[in-house]
């Protein structure tokens, strides 16, 4: 399917979405309280079969499922989200015990999943985690295990008669649906000194010993904490894919989860600029209507340029994404940047021409303000995003071209 263009069937159930999400998820979010998981909210998502989706859709589904419901109800998209960030990598590298145990609970509502990637000093740089996986082994009988340990430093031993163990020992921070949800994928540092190559995904449920949380104020009204790991317990039966290849777990997800957060920045943007448009054609300005002022409409012009451009990047990498290109990495940075730094523009400028009343609490654009500053951070802020694509940008052309020699 072209990335510019959506089928019928397509353009009709965004518009489905954008209904349903005024009227039955609007009133359940106006009822939430900010900066706390809303549970009825999750549980009607996943009454209402748009969960499950998540795992068995495509990247441009989630992208249109994201778009439609931030137009209408940004915390419903979020709350959507983030059960799809935390759970995603139970989804495509979980053991078929780990799938059974949560996936359903996660679909239905009624398990809130949450994705523990950065901590105090590894937010951009995810692969300098310092979370810590201190391996240990199930001592046998005659205490031959604590022997072996010993002798290869302590680090994590495979065995021939049970499984490996670990103790997560450090800090998470700016976790969103934390401290409240009911499992994380966290990453952790396997083994020492070897940057991305040496972390590894470990699927925590919330009740493990050690494991507290704290919530944290935010700007964003969606739930966001930190988490304390004091010799947390875990085994071989948590590793998410494969022991010290956790950074693709993550990178995976992101790979996933990038575009769609463009989508929930274009849907913003949408709302936004529609509501411009209704305001600038009601509002009496200077013996006219405010849209008859030649820089307001031009200001409401390219609003609506870099929205649908935005929108374009979006669908774009999520087509990508489902016909596994090999530039998926690039696409993906490229529609995350450009959706978010044009909604921020788009929503910024909706405020200026509507003036003071945007500013109101409960205004529409209010919430939007809030709302549209941190995806300009999370799940890689624009300065990686630029890093990412200058470096597949050169990788791809030194695999292209040889150069020539001098003369």
């Amino acid at each position: 399917m072209p990335a510019f263009a959506l089928e019928p069937e397509q353009t009709a159930w965004c518009a489905r979405l954008r209904t349903l999400a005024a009227r039955r998820l609007r009133p359940l979010a106006d009822k939430g309280e900010p900066g706390r998981v809303n549970r009825p909210l999750v549980a009607e998502l996943g009454r209402l079969g748009l969960i499950s989706r998540l795992f068995d859709s495509g990247a441009l589904a989630l992208c249109l499922m994201r778009e439609s419901l931030a137009y209408a109800c940004t915390e419903a998209e979020t709350a959507l989200a983030l059960q799809g960030l935390g759970a995603h990598p139970v989804h495509a590298h979980g053991t078929p015990a780990q799938r059974e145990r949560w996936l359903p609970r996660v679909a239905d509502g009624t398990a809130i999943a949450a994705f523990a990637l950065s901590e105090p000093g590894a937010g951009s740089d995810a692969a300098a985690l310092a979370l810590r996986a201190d391996g240990e082994k199930a001592e046998d009988a005659q205490g031959a295990g604590t022997q072996r340990d010993a002798a290869l430093g302590g680090g994590p031993v495979a065995e021939a008669d049970g499984p490996r163990r670990w103790r997560l020992t450090g800090e998470k921070c700016w976790i969103s649906n934390a401290p409240e949800a009911d499992f994380y994928t966290v990453f952790a540092r396997t083994t020492p000194g070897t940057g991305a190559r040496g972390v590894t995904a470990f699927l925590v449920p919330a009740d493990r010993p050690g494991l507290t949380g704290t919530a944290l104020e935010m700007l964003s009204p969606h739930p966001l904490g930190t988490l304390g790991l004091d010799a947390v317990p875990v085994t071989a039966d948590d590793v998410l894919g494969e022991t010290d290849r956790g950074f693709r777990v993550a990178m995976g997800t992101l790979n996933l989860f990038r575009p769609s957060v463009g989508a929930f920045a274009v849907g913003m943007a949408q709302a936004a600029l529609d509501a411009t448009l209704d305001h600038t054609r009601r509002r009496d300005a200077f013996g006219g209507k405010l849209m008859d002022l030649q820089t307001v409409a031009h200001q409401v012009a390219e609003m609506a340029l870099r929205t649908d451009a935005a929108r374009l990047m979006v669908y774009a990498a999520a087509t990508a994404y489902d016909a596994a290109a090999p530039d998926v990495p690039r696409r993906a940075a490229m529609a995350k940047l450009l959706a978010t730094e044009t909604a921020q523009y788009v929503v910024d400028t909706a405020v200026q021409l509507h003036g003071a009343r945007a500013l109101r609490r409960g205004h529409l654009l209010e919430h939007l303000y809030r709302e549209v500053r941190a995806p300009r951070i999370y799940e890689g802020a624009s300065e990686v995003q630029r890093g990412i694509i200058a470096k597949e940008l050169y990788a791809t052309h030194a695999a292209s071209h040889t150069p020539r020699e001098a003369p």
